[in-house]
């Protein structure tokens, strides 16, 4: 593999150094100071080191990269145009405009070879030590005598303002307790936030916090460009060992003649008149923008094309030892596709015992990891309560990755960005777990999971009042309402054990985005579902449970999770009045369906309705309208047995019958 000069890896800093500039300059929005200071780095890892090839982005054994800092995009965006990604200088120019392919921070793209959605500070790094826990399974289930089929390296590149982030510390202190030593990132250590010196907030030893992590920490030059690929190579080193920090000493806006150094080259354009005293310090034509002279296309290219040949080489050895035996081959396509076995309905458990649905998920969770090898999972600290142990296999741990099950600690907001990155790699079905009231830890990662369309599952139980004696810092309320208000979420809350089955089925199955389950820590009771209608209706989001008349009802009444079982008990007192019950699981799933189902399921011309749920009644106005009502939790729990809760809250059968009464009177 050809080796570049000095002089080559000089030019090529400089020419990602001029794009970067141009870009944020033409979109007059932006922020140049980590390019600039950065570039030097970035040259040596790409030109040398990231085994990735625009030929086949999606090559399963690439190198990962991760621009923690997102802010600094305008890097990533050059870079991935000169090493061959479809990011035309067209599309460096549209920069930050509507409808492109450059955005103002990274979106997880696989054409493009973007790794993952970054911005947030923090949560790239999260992502990082998914991405190299994934690379650590996989490799304990594919690696060969003869070939290593996973051996990637996942770099990535954070800043003080990542390092700053709470997610940092969760994250980086699980990789090193894991020993990750296939996971390298570059601290970009200039010393400037967007408010000035990092001195006015931020004075610890990052050094010695990594130590304390369990890392190997390098601490060079970040503008010496011998000084990088050495630090690189003594990372590599670690594989076997734990993972590296490598702080790069840099500044930031470098070659701009009155901005570097300064919080001013940070987050906004340098000025035209800035940019062209900046190219004529770092040797560049100040009268051409997005300039690319052919010598530093031929040095990308000429990378390119020897990680194409490590690709080659890789697919190669793939089909001979893999592909061309029958049981690893299915082996791999299990892992690998996103079917699952035709018969998984019919070997989902069968309750008939009253149980909470969070016993209920466990026993389904034991069935579904029978026959799916690739599920995965673990808690904050809590499965035993949220039910969520993989029986018969270990916790991944330091030294061995065979196990199913993770013991994340309590680091629930680390346990999403991780989440996040294991998926994003490839191969396994993931789900993390804890308390529903603890979701508020995880958002920030769940956002960019929704944004991204990651298929993450989330097991959140304890998911009312019901809680009971914990009082109501553990008693969820506004959790509920919040996620919804969420784009491209799906939040399912079944009604017992039965459903909870069908839950996990369509959490399975939602390829587009994030799937929570909320499951109850009391237990429900299981309705026969030879009377009613079938717990694969979940996936219609809402169905109608009964109507004790015909035609169109006097009532309706609407209730998800435990309520339903409330409701139900309503209903028969309420004999004299033609009532339908709908059990409604999911929002986001019954607003799929079509007008003409949901007008089936809420008739239009049925005005009264009543709504029931332990939670937050903000968002019920959109099903039960200006006539009707909801039975709900509007204020903060209590401590106490649930039962007394239960009828201190009003959530009783003859409270929601007088509710009824009354908005039907």
């Amino acid at each position: 593999m050809r080796t570049f000069t000095i002089d080559e890896y000089k030019l090529a800093a400089n020419i990602i150094r001029g794009l970067s500039i141009d870009g944020i300059q033409n979109a007059n929005s932006g922020h140049p100071g980590l390019p600039l200071g950065i570039a030097d780095v970035a040259s040596v890892l790409w030109l040398k080191h990231l085994n990735t090839t625009s030929a086949n982005s999606q090559w399963l054994n690439r190198d990962r990269f991760v621009l923690s800092g997102g802010h600094g995009s305008m890097l990533l965006y050059s870079l991935q145009h000169l090493s061959g990604f479809p990011i035309s200088i067209d599309d460096l120019k549209q920069f930050r405009q509507l409808g492109s392919k450059t955005p103002g921070h990274p979106e997880k793209d696989d054409e493009l070879g973007i790794e993952t959605t970054t911005g947030p500070l923090g949560q790239g790094i999260a992502n990082a030590v998914g991405l190299a826990i994934a690379q650590k399974m996989l490799a304990g289930r594919f690696n060969t005598s003869k070939t290593d089929f996973f051996n990637n390296f996942t770099y990535v590149f954070c800043g003080d303002g990542d390092m700053m982030e709470g997610i940092s510390h969760e994250a980086c202190s699980f990789a090193g307790h894991l020993k990750l030593g296939r996971l390298i990132m570059f601290y970009d250590s200039n010393r400037i936030s967007i408010e000035g010196d990092t001195d006015v907030t931020f004075t610890e030893d990052v050094e010695a916090r990594f130590k304390a992590y369990g890392w190997e920490t390098i601490e060079i030059d970040g503008h010496d460009y011998d000084a990088v690929d050495k630090a690189i190579l003594e990372a590599k080193g670690n594989a076997d060992k734990a993972p590296t920090l490598i702080i790069c000493k840099t500044i930031i806006g470098k070659g701009s003649p009155n901005r570097a150094g300064t919080a001013k080259s940070h987050g906004e354009p340098l000025g035209v008149d800035e940019v062209k005293l900046t190219k004529q310090n770092l040797g560049l034509p100040a009268d051409k923008d997005f300039y690319v002279p052919a010598e530093v296309h031929e040095i990308f290219k000429k990378r390119n094309e020897a990680t194409s040949n490590l690709e080659t080489v890789w697919k190669h050895r793939h089909e001979q030892e893999i592909l061309s035996n029958s049981e690893t081959a299915a082996k791999w396509n299990t892992f690998f596709s996103s079917t699952l076995p035709e018969d998984i309905e019919a070997t989902l458990p069968v309750f008939d015992t009253a149980i909470a649905t969070r016993a209920a998920s466990g026993t389904v969770i034991k069935t579904l990891a029978q026959k799916i090898p690739n599920l995965v999972g673990g808690s904050a600290d809590l499965s035993p309560s949220t039910k969520t142990w993989i029986e018969d296999s270990p916790a991944i741990g330091p030294d061995d990755f065979s196990g199913r099950n993770f013991q994340f600690g309590v680091r629930e907001l680390a346990m999403a960005g991780i989440q996040n990155g294991m998926i994003a790699y490839g191969g396994l079905r993931v789900f993390s777990s804890t308390f529903f009231v603890f979701s508020d830890y995880m958002r920030p990662c769940m956002r960019v999971a929704a944004i991204s369309g990651i298929p993450a599952i989330y097991i959140f139980t304890h998911d009312s009042f019901y809680v009971g004696e914990d009082g109501p810092t553990h008693e969820p309320v506004e959790q509920l309402a919040s996620l919804r208000a969420m784009p491209n979420i799906t939040l399912i809350r079944p009604a017992d054990s039965t459903e909870t089955g069908a839950a996990w089925l369509a959490a399975l199955r939602n390829s587009e985005g994030p799937t929570a389950i909320m499951l109850t820590r009391q237990n429900l009771p299981i309705i026969d579902r030879t009377k009613y209608p079938p717990a694969s209706m979940l996936e219609k989001g809402a169905y109608t449970l009964f109507q004790n008349g015909d035609g169109i009802p006097e009532l309706t009444i609407i209730a998800s999770g435990s309520e339903v079982a409330l409701a139900m008990g309503a209903v028969k007192q309420l004999d004299d009045i033609n009532v339908r019950l709908v059990n409604m699981p999911s929002w986001e799933l019954f607003e799929k369906q079509s007008k003409d189902y949901r007008d089936s399921v809420l008739d239009p011309k049925c005005t009264a309705r009543l709504a029931i749920e332990a939670g937050s009644s903000f968002g019920w106005s959109k099903y039960v309208g200006t006539g009707g009502a909801v039975v709900s939790l509007d204020t903060f729990g209590d401590s106490a047995p649930y039962k007394d809760l239960e009828k201190h809250f009003g959530f009783t059968p003859e409270n929601v019958v007088a509710a009824a009464r009354s908005v039907l009177a």
